[in-house]
C-alpha cells in the first residue's frame, strides 16, 4: 500500500496576515493548529477582539514563466466578532498587475476577484459565501492571474479536505455553514 503524502508544512507567510493584525506593543499570540484535513490546514487565533478562524491550502501545481515568486496560498477566514465569515483571499506570491482581476474556476463555476498588491478578494459577502461553498463542494480550483511584470500564472489547488477543514473552523468559531 503506497504511503499517503501529507501536504507540505505551511510557512509563516500563512500566519503573517493574522500576526500583522496584532497591535504594536501587544504580545503576539500563537495560532492553534486545529488539524490537517488532506490538502487543507485549519487554524484558530484568540485575539482581544475575539476569535479568528481560517483554513489554508497551497497549490498542487503552479504554471507560469516566473523567476522569483513568494508563497502562494488561498485562505477562507471567519471573524465572528466582526460579523465576518467565509472571506476568501488568494495570495499570488507576486504583485498583481494594476487593474487586473484574478479568475477563479471550480468546476463550471467562475468567479472574478479584484486584486490589491499580492492578494485577490471577492467584491462582496454574497460572492464570498458562494466561493466558499464551491471550495467545500468542488474537487479542484484553478486561479489565473497576471503579475505586475505581465507574467500570466495558473495555480491549481486540490479541494480535498476543504469540507472537513471548513467544519473545523466553523466549530472553533461558532459559525455554521
Amino acid at each position: 500500500m503506497p504511503a499517503i503524502a501529507r501536504p507540505p508544512a505551511l510557512s509563516a507567510a500563512l500566519l503573517l496576515p493574522i500576526l500583522l493584525a496584532v497591535p504594536a506593543g501587544a504580545q503576539a499570540v500563537e495560532p492553534k493548529h486545529l488539524g490537517t484535513f488532506r490538502d487543507w490546514n485549519a487554524f484558530l487565533l484568540e485575539e482581544p477582539s475575539g476569535k479568528v478562524c481560517w483554513m489554508a491550502s497551497r497549490p498542487k501545481k503552479q504554471q507560469g514563466e516566473f523567476t522569483k515568486r513568494g508563497d502562494v496560498f488561498v485562505l477562507v477566514t471567519h471573524r465572528p466578532a466582526e460579523n465576518s465569515r467565509d472571506v476568501v483571499s488568494v495570495v499570488a506570491g507576486y504583485t498583481y498587475a494594476d487593474g487586473t482581476e484574478a479568475a477563479v474556476q471550480i468546476g463550471n463555476q467562475k468567479f472574478e476577484l479584484f486584486t490589491d498588491g499580492d492578494t485577490a478578494w471577492t467584491r462582496d459577502d454574497k460572492t464570498d459565501r458562494a466561493l466558499a461553498a464551491a471550495i467545500r463542494q468542488g474537487a479542484s480550483m484553478t486561479v489565473r492571474g497576471t503579475s505586475s511584470r505581465g507574467t500570466r500564472t495558473t495555480d491549481t489547488y486540490s479541494l480535498a479536505g476543504s469540507g472537513a477543514a471548513y467544519k473545523a473552523i466553523g466549530d472553533a468559531c461558532g459559525v455554521s455553514g
